[in-house]
């Protein structure tokens, strides 16, 4: 923005009418956060994933088919150790019948209403594994265990091998009309439930887990991060105001600037009706975070040119001079650095990134309005400051003058060392671990992983290509030969196939020989079988959730422990190769999944966030070299911006390295906030270059002088706000704010010790 008439016109209007200035601001600030009444939490995983994802729409189209596979599990371990006694299983049955009455729940399986089969002569019965559980016996406890511990569909699903923890696993089958109401609804009546077992048996240690829970677990994790976060990043922003600024009337107009920009962030997020999940509850922390930036400049030569002379007038008259153009900058870099973000593959990284620029721009707007209406109005009393060679900048400055050359090849080494480290880094994620263990569904979880089963699935369904198919003798071994290669598979723990129920009903109606525990000789005695099995269940427990309506496709569903996005992706692919070379019957198998599409979304989004990061890079750069009018300068303030982001990666390789989905958004997202500190030093530097003609060794001097202490003061408070990030419940904002706080203290460095030697190297003592 250059220095012309229509600056000086614009200062002494706002300078010259502060009170309709204040109000302008304020009634603009409150028509924005009205539409926070729009704002609503969103309890479903799905919004992490695109319209179009194809994961996504693979699983769809499985849901379709068959039924749902959201769930609520409850898992109950015995302080005996042992599920298979007379009041564990009659707590078992309880809980069972108890389950039945969760909202949209549409079915309820536990080994107490295991449809068991066995002959009896030529009928087949079909009944309840346990019936009266008050009652039994050892004979019966012993029948019992032998039959559950050796059933392939209850074994490492509902019972452990041990049988020292056992499972009541409910579909439910939300409406999808009110989210924000249905999943909390289902988990409260699910805690309730859980609480009224414990209470009712004493013995039991109950946990609750299962899709459902974890869709409750994002609510959760957005609500705590904004009742403890923000408070914490407020109050962490008041000290370091209070510190740097050193008055009341700063620290208060400041605040009120910040309150301003989040909310108007905020509610226009409402308007436009985005919702809200733990990335974009961030949103006010990131916000308040960076608004801080551009008061802390304009207050800092504000008053400094105070305390050496000027009227309240001149001296707020001389900043908005010096830094108009520098925050105008610094704001629009940091702007196209969060809307790089919509390049993302994950929808809540759009309205995080979106919703952040709108507050960035807001906070532009009031700093360079309402705050110096603000001082206009309130009491300022000028302190002494330290200027001039007196001043520690100042003498940090003649330090990096003096040792240019050694600060320059340290710097490049130490870059290029760290750098160097990036390879290291390995895309991964386990979405599990996505919340922390202050969250109840991530420890409960942990639990079941541990001691029961999985919680990792990978679903198919397999297609025969016709009609009743599924009895085909053909493709019922393929399916048998799939499910044996998957149990192999040191990752899996269970897998839930139709074939072990054929081949149980080929035992009953020979007679429950074991010998004749194997898939039927033919087609239609499968058929046959099936119909006859199926006739035969009771309401809520029939095979909706296997077959599809014709019987031209069954569900196959493999279940692990809790891995990551790598060993997830190469499973898949495993799988598919074995398909390819060893299925002619089996059609168009495809895994799908929530496991299978928060695997594939992190390097989908690391894709995608490359050539959002690449357009960021290019129009900055053009901003720069344009705004700068040196496309030397332009190209040099290049290495100080790109170099954080490398080291940051880097040393991340060195002390984790693995990325997951989070980490994807830094490089874009920290790209405009790192150019920050370099577009307000070259401002100074440029200044001090054209209007001053020093040469570049008393261009940095002064430039350290004029602008050092607040470059320093605002990344602190940049990196303490984003590390307030990684102290959220939340992975995804605890990885993101500790990278982008260490990124953002690799630009502070860089552009004190590398970009000052860059200029005297690149410039040389031409005047």
């Amino acid at each position: 923005m250059p220095e012309n008439k229509l600056l000086k016109d614009y200062t002494k209007w706002i300078l010259s009418h502060p009170v309709i200035t204040i109000t302008l601001c304020l009634v603009m600030a409150f028509l924005a956060a009205s539409g926070g009444r729009f704002l609503s939490l969103t309890t479903n995983y799905r919004v992490f994933f695109s319209p179009d994802n194809p994961e996504l729409l693979a699983f769809e189209k499985l849901e379709n088919t068959y039924t749902k596979n959201d769930n609520v599990m409850f898992i109950l371990t015995p302080d005996d150790g042992d599920v298979f006694t007379p009041k564990t299983l009659e707590a078992v049955k309880v809980l069972t019948e108890k389950a039945w009455q969760l909202p949209y729940s549409s079915r309820v399986d536990s080994i107490s209403n295991f449809q068991y089969t066995e002959a009896e002569g030529d009928d087949l019965l079909v009944r309840d594994l346990v019936e009266e559980s008050a009652s039994l016996d050892k004979e019966a406890l012993d029948r019992i265990r032998k039959i559950a511990l050796s059933e392939p569909l209850l074994l490492d699903r509902l019972v452990s091998p041990k049988a020292h923890v056992t499972g009541v696993n409910t579909t439910i089958q939300l409406p999808g009309k009110d989210p924000t109401r249905e999943t909390p609804e289902v988990v409260e009546y699910a805690r309730k439930i859980a609480q009224e077992t414990r209470e009712q048996f004493p013995h039991l240690d109950v946990r609750v887990t299962g899709m459902v829970l974890m869709n409750n677990a994002f609510t959760e994790a957005s609500v705590k991060d904004m009742t403890t976060l923000v408070p914490m990043s407020f109050g962490l922003m008041l000290l370091t105001l209070s510190f740097m600024i050193r008055g009341f009337s700063g620290t208060f107009a400041t605040l009120i600037v910040i309150i301003a920009s989040v909310v108007t962030a905020m509610g226009l997020g409402g308007y436009i009706g985005y919702p809200i999940t733990p990335p974009s509850a961030s949103t006010p922390t990131i916000v308040l975070t960076i608004a801080i930036a551009s008061s802390v400049h304009i207050l800092v030569t504000f008053v400094h040119s105070m305390s050496d002379g000027m009227s309240k007038y001149d001296a707020m008259v001389e900043s908005l001079r010096i830094n108009m153009q520098p925050v105008f900058l610094t704001t629009l870099t940091t702007a196209i650095g969060f809307l790089s973000m919509n390049f993302s593959d994950v929808p809540p990284f759009h309205h995080l990134g979106n919703m952040v620029a709108m507050g960035v721009v807001a906070s532009f707007i009031f700093s360079v309005a309402m705050l110096p209406a603000m001082m206009m109005l309130l009491p300022v009393k000028p302190k002494k400051w330290k200027t001039g060679s007196d001043s520690t900048m100042y003498k940090v400055g003649d330090f990096v003058v003096r040792k240019r050359k050694t600060l320059m090849w340290s710097m490049l080494f130490v870059a290029a060392t760290l750098i160097s480290f990036i390879p290291r880094n390995e895309l991964n994620d386990v979405f599990v671990h996505y919340f922390d263990k202050t969250i109840d569904f991530r420890v409960d979880t942990d639990y079941a992983n541990d001691n029961l089963s999985g919680s990792y699935i990978i679903d198919y369904s397999l297609e025969s290509g016709q009609s009743g198919g599924i009895n085909e003798v053909a493709f019922l071994q393929e399916v048998e030969d799939f499910a044996n290669w998957y149990r192999q598979q040191p990752e899996v723990k269970h897998v839930n196939t139709i074939t072990d129920i054929m081949k149980r009903l080929n035992k009953n109606m020979h007679g429950d020989d074991p010998s004749w525990y194997r898939l039927p000789d033919e087609r239609e005695l499968a058929a046959q079988y099936l119909l006859l099995y199926e006739m035969s269940l009771p309401y809520g427990l029939d095979l909706n959730n296997q077959i599809n309506i014709d019987k031209s496709a069954t569900r196959f569903v493999v279940t692990m422990g809790i891995i990551s996005s790598n060993e997830i992706i190469a499973m898949e692919r495993r799988a598919a190769e074995w398909l390819k070379k060893n299925s002619k019957h089996i059609k168009g198998a495809q895994g799908s999944g929530p496991t299978v599409m928060f695997a594939h979304i992190g390097k989908r989004n690391i894709i995608s966030m490359l050539y959002g990061t690449t357009v960021a890079l290019i129009f900055i750069s053009l901003i720069l070299i344009f705004a700068l009018r040196s496309f030397k300068i332009g190209m040099v303030s290049l290495v100080p911006n790109l170099i954080p982001a490398g080291m940051g990666f880097g040393l991340w390789g060195m002390a984790v390295g693995e990325i997951g989905l989070a980490l994807s958004i830094v490089a874009g997202m920290t790209l405009g906030v790192v150019v920050d500190d370099t577009v307000h030093f070259l401002s100074k530097y440029l200044r001090a270059r054209r209007e001053g003609k020093y040469d570049p060794q008393d261009a940095v001097r002064y430039a350290f002088s004029s602008v050092g202490w607040a470059l320093f003061v605002t990344s602190v408070v940049l990196v303490a706000g984003f590390l307030v990030l990684a102290m959220s419940s939340f992975k995804l904002n605890s990885g993101m704010g500790t990278l982008t706080a260490i990124v953002i203290t690799f630009a502070l460095v860089a552009d004190f010790l590398l970009l000052p030697p860059l200029l005297m190297k690149l410039e040389g003592k031409k005047a």
